[in-house]
């Protein structure tokens, strides 16, 4: 990011700017498919200024995953916040956004299952690991609210389903991964309900 003459730098700034441009090229075209180089040219920065703010690429990768996941587990959990009460509506709407998702120009997938399966050990595979962690709290949650005896349980079998429907999104792609992933949520949900326990 080149700064006009007379400007004042802004760290924080140059910091996002750098982020959000090497977010957007990772996405594309892998954790390991862009060198630092090629980063550096696209966001007309030095080596010098990456290595200031993220320390490494590594540094920037962590940056890059973090903050995609902290974006996902808002985005998805406004949803099922704006769907209401019901959690019925609530599972609903977030397999309603994965859908949307899906179906957006140059979707290639989950960015944190990309990069856990890239890079299959620090600084990736932790991120990753919360990142799933905060799903699965969101989805627990819903079962929890639904009054589901075994809601813990109910919330993995959930996330196995939202995983699986963004996998296949990406790799068949399927345009209907996500609805039929929302029909066998809600399914599981509603039998969960009304059982008196786990089976």
């Amino acid at each position: 990011m080149p700064v006009p003459k007379g400007s004042t730098l802004d760290p924080a700034r140059t910091r996002a700017a750098i982020l959000d441009m090497a977010t957007d090229a990772l996405y594309e075209h892998g954790l390991d498919g862009v060198s630092v180089g090629r980063l550096c040219t696209e966001a007309g920065i030095s080596k010098e200024t990456l290595y200031r703010h993220f320390g490494s690429k590594d540094g920037l990768v962590q940056a890059v995953v973090q903050a995609r996941s902290d974006r996902v587990t808002r985005w998805l959990s406004r949803a099922a916040t704006a769907a209401g009460e019901d959690p019925a509506d609530q599972l609903a709407a977030v397999f309603d956004a994965l859908s949307t998702w899906h179906a957006e120009p140059g979707f290639r997938g989950c960015a944190i299952v990309n990069a856990a399966v890239q890079h299959h050990a620090d600084p990736v595979r932790p991120i990753a690991a919360r990142h799933f962690d905060r799903r699965l709290d969101l989805l627990a949650g819903i079962a929890a609210r639904a009054g589901v005896a075994d809601p813990e349980r109910l919330g993995r079998q959930l996330l196995q389903l939202v995983v699986g429907a963004t996998v296949i999104a990406d790799l068949r792609p399927d345009p209907g991964a996500a609805r039929d992933a929302r029909e066998a949520a809600l399914a599981l949900l509603a039998n969960a309900a009304q059982s008196p326990s786990t089976r």
